[in-house]
């Protein structure tokens, strides 16, 4: 970790409080501390000193100091402590932006509104989590995001509105086919609707069902729509294995036709065939931002993805088993597909389909599909309740990490309090293994792809850097004890080497655990 002084360091920097308070209300113009103007003993001030500061910018790491108030950043250099000033010593541990997680599912089954203090997210460093993933989101999106309002969680939160939520909206049970012009029209309307409820942008998950169905043409309709209102578009796009060619060349006709922003979900290559074929795909992305497409992409640092069984049939056919032996010669080993959750049989979860198949005497093709039909039996005897859930082996780790080289990527998890071990550990991963472990990337620069360009990515304006004005989620680790400890069968097990974060000024996680305190903010798109 390179080290230098930070160029502030030479500045005046206010040295009493008050002088403090009035650069803060500087910072804080139309709020109610410029309204009513400053007042000694309604306003925190921490400074968190003796640190190796990575300031999210991807520039060398600096040693100094950082100093709060109340929700803001107000000065970064050699600071000395002010008159009843909460001072914390840092002990050389390195001071970040607090990460943001892009693309993370820990809404699903109201994992964060029944976990508040959030510690699997906390643990990792992040301090923002971005939900509405792969097409789905809650709706009517005002009313979940005005309950974390209401009942904030440790973390902040923002969200996309979800392609397959409006689809299946709109055309009820009949989604297996194309929509008609009309049924586009009152997606556009819905989509509308729940735009102004702040969501970054649209997200599309066209691998599962009901936007498997649509076509170009209108999905195209909904993300020109969302660029008119100032949107985003993410999407976990139509192929990541068989059709990835044409899966890319989607996403990128979406942004150059529509001029919005365009995020390639948790990128991957999920074949055999596509493998150490990196750098061929990101030729192809860095030509399409050549040409003025502002095309980014997340990642996550595992070699197991986490989905259904029916991702990997396009055609949804479980009696076809020649496309199934396709699928565990091509996409995925029967050793490889392990289960998370499968209700027929609870008893197979951690078991892969190879165990399962000789535990019945059954071959590993008809297992795989003996499997789905009993999965969708359950399925449909239970309200169309989600069956089964697994997790399939089916990326390098070269292409990890060019992928996570690429300078338009940044880190995400994809992950949420169940399941794989990615809800738990992606961020303390890639610090440990591709940064202390491998060298497959810089501290300062690991740190931007999880801080500074996740914010660009998203939209968000007011974090992900350490500088003066800026909102103050700010995480304090130890670069030699960071570790990720979830496994592919034991995938809920915190990270260690976080000792504390701070969301919007507050302090959330100390020596490691909660401190129950719950500032976090719903992060809305300016209307």
């Amino acid at each position: 970790m390179n080290q230098r002084k930070n160029p502030t360091q030479r500045r005046q920097m206010p040295q009493t409080l008050s002088a403090m308070i009035v650069l803060l209300s500087l910072f804080s113009t139309g709020s109610a501390l410029s309204q009513t103007g400053p007042h000694l003993t309604d306003h925190r001030s921490t400074l968190i000193s003796n640190a190796q500061v990575v300031d999210g910018s991807g520039a060398p790491a600096w040693k100094g100091s950082v100093r709060i108030v109340d929700d803001l950043i107000v000065s970064v250099g050699d600071l000395t402590p002010m008159d009843d000033e909460h001072t914390i010593d840092a002990q050389g541990m390195v001071l970040t932006p607090g990460f943001i997680d892009t693309h993370s599912h820990h809404d699903d089954e109201d994992g964060l509104r029944n976990n508040l203090d959030a510690l699997p997210i906390l643990t990792q460093g992040v301090t923002t989590s971005v939900f509405g993933q792969d097409g789905g989101h809650q709706l009517p999106l005002a009313d979940f995001l005005s309950d974390f309002d209401k009942h904030p969680a440790a973390v902040n939160i923002a969200s996309y509105v979800g392609h397959n939520t409006i689809r299946a909206r709109i055309m009820g049970d009949d989604t297996k086919r194309p929509a008609d012009p009309e049924e586009v029209k009152a997606m556009r309307t819905l989509l509308l609707s729940e735009l102004q409820a702040g969501a970054l942008g649209l997200s599309t998950g066209l691998e599962y069902e009901p936007g498997i169905y649509s076509q170009r043409e209108e999905v195209l309709t909904l993300a020109a729509a969302t660029a008119a209102q100032g949107g985003r578009y993410i999407s976990h796009v139509r192929s990541e294995d068989r059709f990835l060619w044409e899966a890319m060349d989607e996403i990128i006709d979406i942004g150059r036709q529509t001029g919005i922003p365009v995020q390639i979900s948790h990128i991957k290559l999920a074949a055999k065939n596509l493998w150490n074929q990196a750098p061929t795909l990101i030729e192809k992305l860095d030509a399409a931002r050549a040409e003025g497409i502002d095309i980014t992409a997340d990642v996550y640092p595992y070699e197991y993805w986490a989905s259904t069984m029916w991702v990997l049939l396009p055609d949804r056919d479980a009696n076809n088993l020649e496309e199934i032996a396709f699928v565990l010669d091509q996409l995925t080993p029967a050793s490889g597909v392990i289960f998370t959750k499968y209700e027929p049989n609870p008893d197979y979860v951690n078991q892969s389909v190879a165990e399962i198949a000789k535990t019945r005497g059954t071959s590993e093709v008809q297992t795989f599909s003996d499997l789905l039909k009993e999965s969708e039996a359950w399925s449909r005897a239970n309200g169309g309740a989600q069956a089964e859930m697994i997790m399939g082996r089916s990326m390098t780790e070269a292409d990890i990490e060019t992928f996570l080289q690429w300078e338009h990527s940044n880190v995400c998890s994809d992950g949420g309090f169940y399941g794989h071990p990615r809800g738990y550990g992606t961020f303390p991963r890639v610090l440990a293994r591709y940064v202390r472990d491998k060298g497959t990337l810089s501290l300062e620069t690991a740190v931007a792809a999880m801080t500074s360009r996740a914010a660009d990515h998203m939209g968000i304006t007011d974090r992900g850097r350490i500088v003066a004005g800026m909102k103050a989620d700010l995480v304090l680790f130890n670069p030699e004890r960071i570790q990720d400890h979830a496994g592919i069968r034991d995938g809920q097990v915190l990270s260690t080497g976080v000792d504390s974060v701070w969301v919007n000024g507050q302090q959330v996680l100390k020596d490691g655990a909660s401190t129950q305190v719950f500032p976090g903010k719903v992060l809305r798109r300016s209307l």
